[in-house]
């Protein structure tokens, strides 16, 4: 049982790698390639896939939020929180949208073959 874990966080973190490498490059391919190998090292057939494919997605839009939080409150202080804050909610949820769907998709598609 703890091998099918290792396998999914494995598969979100290098997953995540992907998106963001490809994604500067590939913006719609990108995502769903990172998704594809989020869901191919995870398994777990097409939900597997999917589930590892959509967190690989949402990992990556909560690691830009908490890096803006940061540097907003570094450089101006509780204003650069407030600022950093309301940005980062609007970041999470279009991140969400953009890499976690198209992430689903690509790790769906991942197990989908996996499974076959």
């Amino acid at each position: 049982m703890a091998e099918v874990y290792g396998n999914f966080w494995t598969g979100v973190v290098i997953g995540w790698i992907v998106m963001v490498i490809l994604g500067a490059l590939l913006p719609v391919l990108g995502p769903i390639i990172g998704g594809f190998v989020a869901g191919w090292i995870a398994r777990g057939g097409v939900w597997g896939g999917a589930k590892a494919g959509a967190v690989a997605g949402i990992f990556g839009a909560i690691i830009i939020a908490v890096i803006l939080v940061i540097f907003g409150t570094a450089l101006l202080g509780g204003v650069g929180f407030l600022a950093g804050f309301g940005t980062s909610i609007v970041i999470v949820i279009s991140t969400f949208l953009y890499f976690g769907i198209l992430g689903l998709v690509g790790g769906a598609i991942a197990g989908a073959i996996r499974a076959a």
